[in-house]
């Protein structure tokens, strides 16, 4: 089999936030745009890499979920323990230097971790985690 990692999706509450974060702090390019006001669909990805992307999607749209698997999903991004994404980068230090010198909320600090990366952690706007990992 020949099979990708094409697109995985994280929530976003407020559109212009993460398309800040993603675009502004992390480097990404912005692919498409489509909806309007807070239902806004975003894809985002690495330069240089399109066949990787982050859909940046309003949360809980599916007319399959319940009004309490709504609340609980917006009450989980609000402790920030709902989406999560691990990066990579070749300097870890440089790219963590950056990130914070833009007031994102560090969550982790470079660290080895024992299970044998170095890697640091932040949270984008709408509490999700992204973990960035140094690539050896």
């Amino acid at each position: 089999m020949d099979i990708t990692i094409h697109t995985t999706a994280l929530p976003h509450d407020d559109p212009d936030a993460s398309v800040a974060f993603y675009r502004d702090v992390l480097g990404f390019e912005v692919r498409s745009d489509v909806g309007q006001g807070r239902m806004r669909w975003i894809t985002v990805g690495p330069v240089g890499q399109p066949g990787t992307s982050i859909l940046l999607a309003p949360p809980a749209v599916d007319p399959g979920i319940t009004e309490a698997e709504r609340r609980t999903i917006l009450e989980m991004m609000a402790k920030g323990t709902y989406g999560w994404i691990l990066l990579a980068t070749p300097d870890l230090d440089g790219t963590f230097e950056k990130v914070r010198a833009t007031d994102a909320e560090v969550v982790q600090e470079p660290t080895d971790q024992p299970y044998g990366v170095r890697d640091c952690a932040f949270r984008d706007p709408a509490g999700n985690l992204v973990r960035i990992q140094e690539r050896r």
